[in-house]
């Protein structure tokens, strides 16, 4: 058997350099922006207690027509629960078509795709946000619609982001591939942490300590 020349060796190191490298870099630059902003909104989620939120409110009332009423009065489900005990019993259903087009044209209120709860005397919809909350109403029998924002501020707003709440399809897709990003980021930087150990005594130390030492953390302090 032969063994392989020093060479060899050298160029199987310098290819695995090379793709390493080159994966490293480009996780690192999809990483970027958001490992910032995780970062971040890590300390300010963990400071919570003391970064006071002042939350702002907005009421809105308007009237539906009555081509939009008649619409719902069509679509109410066959035995809807009263409005004064509204739970999870009442039927639920998406927003029919007529009033989303009318709330995004007459009130800026995007509603539609989200998921009614009807009662006997009115329609309700829950629009939870990033960073705030908002509902509105439509009562069955005049078309009175109420409709309340509530913001939270910057903060609270990428805090939401952080923890995924209420953002919708497109930012959890986001998530998955920071995620998978992330995850290449940290392997390629421990195998490179491997290939260039030799002159770095301080790096499995280091290494073992970021493992360590959250562990006892864990442990210690955690119940």
């Amino acid at each position: 058997m032969t063994e392989s020349s020093p060479a060899s060796g050298q160029q199987r190191r310098a290819f695995w350099l090379k793709h390493l490298h080159q994966w490293h870099w480009i996780s690192s630059a999809i990483c970027l922006i958001g490992m910032l902003m995780f970062a971040i909104t890590g300390f300010t989620l963990n400071h919570a207690g003391q970064i006071e939120a002042r939350p702002a409110v907005v009421t809105r009332h308007d009237t539906a027509p009555r081509e939009v009423l008649d619409a719902l009065k069509r679509a109410v489900p066959a035995d809807p629960g009263s409005s004064s005990n509204r739970s999870s019993s009442n039927p639920k259903g998406p927003v029919p078509a007529a009033l989303a087009d009318w709330l995004s044209k007459s009130m800026d209120i995007n509603a539609a795709g989200r998921e009614a709860e009807w009662s006997a005397d009115e329609l309700y919809v829950g629009l939870p946000r990033p960073g705030g909350d908002a509902w509105l109403s439509v009562a069955l029998d005049t078309g009175e619609v109420q409709y309340e924002v509530t913001s939270r501020g910057w903060i609270s707003f990428f805090n939401d982001l952080h923890k995924g709440r209420n953002t919708g399809a497109a930012w959890s897709w986001f998530i998955d591939v920071f995620a998978i990003a992330c995850l290449i980021f940290s392997v390629t930087g421990l195998f490179l942490l491997k290939l260039h150990a030799t002159g770095r005594v301080a790096t499995w130390p280091l290494v073992g300590a970021g493992l360590v030492v959250p562990l006892l953390l864990a442990i210690l302090f955690i119940h």
